[in-house]
């Protein structure tokens, strides 16, 4: 029995729920949208998979800041901040990034608005998982 079975059977779940992802609610699926159109303006300097001006997001969740495969661009600052994104320190730097990484290399003001950062973020952690979203180059 797998842990995810186990767990579903421990909690009174069918096994079935255990067997594959459920399908997105229609509100997760809307802020996924969302999230996806907020990346549009990113679009000019990032991608997914392969690094632009700035570095790919693919495998960003867990990846210290300043680390992506193959990007040489990053600033000192960027490199020295300690960061390791995740929801909330990816919610800091992208509200603000020249006051969150002083010395950053990133020309962006932010993302100024909480819900699209929230699906910015959401939509990110979908998108950006190695081997099953995307692939690192």
């Amino acid at each position: 029995m797998t842990r995810l079975a186990l767990l579903a059977w421990a909690c009174g779940l069918p096994l079935a729920a255990a067997a594959a992802p459920a399908a997105l609610s229609v509100p997760e699926a809307a802020r996924l949208a969302r999230g996806e159109q907020v990346y549009a303006r990113c679009a000019a300097c990032h991608a997914i998979e392969g690094n632009r001006t700035g570095p790919q997001h693919c495998g960003l969740f867990g990846r210290r800041a300043g680390t992506a495969p193959g990007f040489d661009g990053y600033s000192g600052a960027m490199r020295a901040s300690g960061i390791v994104w995740d929801a909330r320190t990816l919610d800091l730097f992208l509200k603000d990034p020249p006051a969150t990484v002083p010395g950053t290399a990133m020309g962006y003001a932010g993302v100024k608005d909480d819900g699209d950062r929230a699906a910015l973020i959401a939509w990110l952690r979908h998108a950006t998982r190695p081997g099953a979203a995307c692939t690192p180059r």
